[in-house]
């Protein structure tokens, strides 16, 4: 799970690289050229929601989300980690719905196309599918750990 997270965050970097590059040569190309690029905004806007995405993930990976554990650390004991694994496996279905609404929203949008770049509306869309599954998938590895009585990070 180690290197998924380093893949992961390698990714993520890319993606804000690559927007940071396209942002620059968009100021560039308005302000010193005159010549402003038409298709930098939609592009990133796609890039946006793929960071926003694939950092999920990656922040659950590191069980770095925010938390409100108000009765969470109220609780001691056995009473505790089931609230733990309650809350877990209702994080799961309700991330499985929002994939799931996710990729219906995407299959209905896939042959809407951006105004610019004529790119499918669906690649847009499959982000909150990509982004909810992966999170999913994270709480229930976490969840697996938890119940084998091993540690819940992701030193392997």
């Amino acid at each position: 799970m180690k290197r998924l997270f380093q893949a992961l965050n390698l990714l993520g970097g890319l993606i804000v690289l690559v927007l940071v590059v396209i942002t620059v040569a968009a100021v560039i190309a308005r302000y010193v050229l005159g010549a402003p690029l038409q298709w930098t905004e939609e592009m990133s806007g796609l890039l946006m929601i793929w960071i926003v995405f694939i950092g999920a993930i990656a922040c659950e990976m590191e069980d770095a989300h925010l938390h409100i554990d108000v009765v969470t650390n109220a609780l001691r004991g056995r009473l505790r980690g089931a609230l733990e694994i309650v809350v877990g496996f209702a994080s799961v279905g309700l991330l499985g719905w929002m994939a799931w609404l996710g990729y219906q929203l995407a299959e209905v949008a896939a042959f809407k196309r951006t105004q610019i770049l004529k790119i499918s509306w669906f690649w847009l869309d499959i982000a909150v599918t990509v982004g909810a599954a992966g999170i999913a998938i994270v709480i229930l590895l976490r969840l697996a750990r938890r119940l084998s009585g091993r540690p819940a990070g992701i030193e392997e």
